[in-house]
Parts: C-alpha cells; structure tokens; sequence
C-alpha cells in the first residue's frame, strides 16, 4: 500500500498524522495561548480521546506523536504545520510564532517513516494548512490572512508548479483581528468532490464564485451556530465522502449536512475544540487520502 499521497479532500481517509494532548495541554496558560473561557486541560484530554476513537473507528491508521511535555500546547493540531501532496510532504512555516518550532515534529515523523519530503517553506514565508484546500488533483486554493503570507503562497507554487499543481490565493477578512485565527477552512469545509458547508458571508467572493461555477454544491452554516462557535460549527472532518465528524452541539449544522446526505458523527468538545479553536479537521494531517 502506498504509504502517503493526498491532494483532495474528502476521499477515504487511510493514514493520518495526530499528536495526542497531555502534560502541555493541560498546563497551557490560556491567555497566553488565547483559549476561551470553557479551556479545562484535563477534560480537554478526555473530550480528545472519544475524538481519536471516533477516526479509529472509521478504519483510518493513526500515526502517532506524543507530547512529552515540550510545551507546545497547540500541536495537537497537527493540520497546520505540513501539507502533504503525492509527491511527498510540504514542511509549512507556521504564521503564529507560538507555534513555530511544531514544523520539526511533523519532519522527524515523516522521516521516520520513510515519506518524503518535497519542499519547505523558509525565510519571512508563513503557509499553515488550515489555509489551504485541494479544490482538486490539480487546483490548491490558499487563503491569504493573518497566518499566511503572499511570499509563503510564492514558495508553496513554485514548489508544486513542477507537478502541474495551480495554486490559487484569495485574500481572507481580519474578522476577529489578529490575535484570533480565522483560515481558509475556517469558512469551507469540504464534505465530499461536489459538496461542501460554507459561510457565505466571510468566503472571499471570487473563490465563492469559484465553487459556483464548478458546480460544487454548498451547504450554508446557520449564522447563530457559527457564531456561538466561533466558526467551529463548520469545522467538519470528511473520513470518507459524505460520512464526517463534528463537535456536539450545533443541531441545525448537522442536520443541513444530513439533509444533503451526508452521516454525522458527534464529540464533546467545549474544553477542546471550542476553547482552543480548532475543530476536527484541525486535529489531524491527512496523510494518506485514497479513492476506494
């Protein structure tokens, strides 16, 4: 079996990167990592382990980073620091400085395991994943915001333009300012090759437009769920087509997905995902994504 490869979104989820909280978390301060009010470190633990159980279930591998306590509380996100394509890895630079140093892991673990990697970004370029979406095989759209920069996005073509990828760079609204993290996927999420839940009013116009003319069919979050969220509502995980995973509590969210086909599996996650912004998809590097 090929052991990574991954340049859409929603096919079968095979193999994927996630690092399983502990000492780190559960001693964050919050206000240095600006996690909201409902942060509880060790319930935040707790709420993660039904999560990873959830992709377990799904039939996806798990490869595993631990946290020794290095500190870095928000490694669990692991979405953010790497993109894979299927020519290898790409080792991003993260755009919040926190988090910078979380890049050497995702490296060590694709070292380890033999999968290659294709480039990096360097220098003053910043490129998290959570700003870019495979619109398809050939097509990556990236978000261009507080966390990603146009000399990153410059990198990350030159990097795959040798393999016939199309980048693609919208420009992302400030939101809730800079401290807060507002990426592209914050906005789309990609349920399957023709289906996806957005938020209309913060989606860039051209890219909305976009996914108009490809036919793309869009789900519109509930403005009142995503708001409570804080965007969380739309962060949902695609295991396979139309089956996907999402936090617990925004009734309406799922239903939309279940009216337009799609199984919805649930998690607590006020003390994690809510508090510490970052929802399903952010919580895991697809590392393998494949066709059945």
């Amino acid at each position: 079996m090929t052991a990574y490869g991954s340049q859409e979104m929603s096919a079968p989820l095979m193999r994927v990167l996630m690092r399983r909280p502990g000492n780190s978390l559960k001693a964050a301060d919050p206000a240095k990592w600006h996690y909201g009010p409902t942060f509880d470190g060790a319930r935040a633990v707790h709420q993660y382990k039904a999560f990873a159980e959830l992709v377990e279930k799904s039939g996806t591998e798990i490869i595993w980073l631990e946290d020794e306590g290095d500190g870095l509380a928000d490694a669990m996100f692991t979405h953010d620091p790497s993109l894979m394509s299927d020519h290898g890895a790409i080792l991003l630079r993260m755009g919040k400085p926190l988090r910078v140093a979380e890049t050497a892991l995702h490296e060590k673990a694709y070292a380890e395991r033999q999968i290659p990697i294709l480039g990096r970004i360097e220098g003053d370029g910043t490129v998290e994943g959570g700003d870019c979406i495979w619109l398809d095989a050939k097509t990556l759209v990236i978000g261009r915001g507080v966390r990603t920069n146009q000399e990153g996005i410059d990198q990350i073509s030159k990097i795959l333009a040798p393999h016939g990828v199309t980048v693609l760079a919208y420009d992302l609204p400030l939101w809730h300012g800079e401290e807060a993290c507002l990426h592209l996927m914050s906005v789309m999420s990609p349920l399957a090759e023709d289906l996806a839940l957005v938020f209309a009013p913060l989606l860039p116009a051209a890219f909305y437009q976009l996914l108009k003319k490809r036919g793309i069919r869009l789900i519109e979050a509930p403005a009142d769920e995503f708001h409570a969220s804080n965007g969380l509502s739309l962060n949902v995980l695609p295991t396979r087509p139309y089956e996907v995973i999402m936090v617990e509590g925004f009734p309406a969210t799922k239903a939309a997905m279940e009216a337009a086909g799609c199984t919805v599996q649930v998690f607590e996650a006020d003390a994690l995902c809510i508090a510490c912004e970052g929802g399903p998809t952010c919580l895991t590097r697809p590392v393998l994504r494949r066709a059945a």
